[in-house]
């Protein structure tokens, strides 16, 4: 996330591939971009179709596996969406697992707008922030865990998932669920379809729910890279998805690997401002499930903590162990963010480390990545 969730996140990330094709390390084993993602799960989302800009080729592959036409008009991205809430045009929030209020920008500007919805829901695991801030009616759905046993039928169900590397593996539980009562991701997703959708829907809900098999094998009809999915997926380290540097085929129009060229911008600061990055700590999964200890940096027993250059330090008036609140004043709106104890720390003069997401109540709703802009498939 240090590379992807900033103004320069696009050309960064280029220019790490730019430095990989330097060094003759792209489409060749054991070499590539490794991108160490926070959630187990996070690649195989996307790969799933689970995305606000569809390909005209995804919609196209819906249509023929299920007898109808998807709408191609472009959703929300995140930051789109808590716009959208707060305008009034999205009244609906449904999350599927993690911390959507703490993982997200400007923290109180997120609570407003998800505060303005007719309805909130949360589909999850494990009780978190989230659950706090609703809208005029709210539901929280617990389900399954990955970690539970997941019986449809008597006969044990497993799901699939996407590693950095682009490997679909099985993933099943062992546990026993602390309720008889839970039901499983897919389950919620297939009664809801069911509930809202009754007669009118083309897909056949009812034979998902009889097994995970069966929606596996509708993958397979449309997404690429997924033949023999059910078979392949339950041999022991699962199988790669189809890769074009691996395969020396790059979707170019030379068909070979293009550099990026970069425009660098120099952050201008005031003399008592510093550059601050948000870090995770060693104990962290995303923003569900943290402890106080990170053995990466030596703090242990604290997460509100601001690590500082030892002449900033200085330069402010500060000691080891002081107590400051944190402002961000981007456009003119006071952000703060309250009692931080500051440690110092070898890093970069005028810049300065806090805890994902303790901090994220300073970062601006608009401030987001530049990039390319994608236009929406035809009808």
């Amino acid at each position: 996330m240090g590379l992807t969730q900033h103004k320069n996140a696009v050309d960064t990330i280029k220019e790490v591939v730019n430095l990989l094709l330097l060094k003759g390390s792209i489409g060749k084993e054991g070499a590539g971009t490794c991108p160490v993602r926070g959630h187990s799960n996070v690649q195989g989302d996307r790969t799933m179709g689970i995305f606000e800009k569809p390909s005209q080729k995804f919609l196209e592959n819906i249509e023929k596996a299920f007898g109808f036409t998807p709408p191609a008009k472009y959703g929300y991205d995140t930051v789109e969406c808590i716009h959208a809430m707060m305008e009034g045009k999205a009244k609906v929030f449904i999350a599927m697992g993690g911390n959507f209020l703490s993982a997200t920008p400007d923290t109180k500007y997120t609570a407003q707008a998800l505060q303005k919805c007719k309805l909130t829901v949360q589909i999850s695991t494990k009780l978190n922030r989230s659950h706090l801030i609703t809208g005029e009616e709210a539901l929280i759905l617990p389900c399954l865990g990955r970690s539970d046993k997941d019986a449809v039928n008597g006969e044990e169900q497993f799901i699939t998932t996407e590693n950095s590397m682009g490997v679909i593996q099985m993933s099943k539980g062992n546990l026993k669920p602390v309720s008889n009562d839970l039901l499983s991701e897919p389950v919620i997703v297939c009664n809801l379809a069911k509930a809202t959708l009754a007669a009118k829907s083309k897909v056949n809900w009812d034979k998902y729910l009889t097994h995970y098999d069966n929606i596996r094998d509708d993958i397979e009809k449309t997404i690429p890279g997924f033949k023999d999915y059910n078979k392949k997926v339950r041999k022991l380290g699962g199988f790669y998805l189809p890769n074009s540097a691996r395969e020396k085929k790059f979707d170019t129009i030379i068909g070979k690997a293009n550099f990026n060229i970069a425009k660098s911008e120099q952050p201008s600061l005031k003399q008592n401002e510093l550059m601050m990055m948000t870090i995770r700590s060693h104990d962290q999964f995303n923003t569900t499930i943290y402890g106080l200890n990170d053995r990466y940096r030596g703090i242990n027993n604290e997460r509100r903590v601001i690590l500082m250059n030892e002449k900033d330090l200085g330069a402010l008036g500060f000691l080891p162990g002081d107590v400051v609140d944190i402002y961000n004043d981007h456009n003119n709106t006071e952000r703060v963010a309250k009692k931080f104890i500051v440690v110092k720390y070898n890093i970069p003069e005028k810049c300065c480390a806090t805890y994902f997401p303790e901090t994220n109540v300073l970062v601006p709703i608009d401030s987001v990545a530049k990039k390319v802009t994608l236009q929406p498939a035809k009808a």
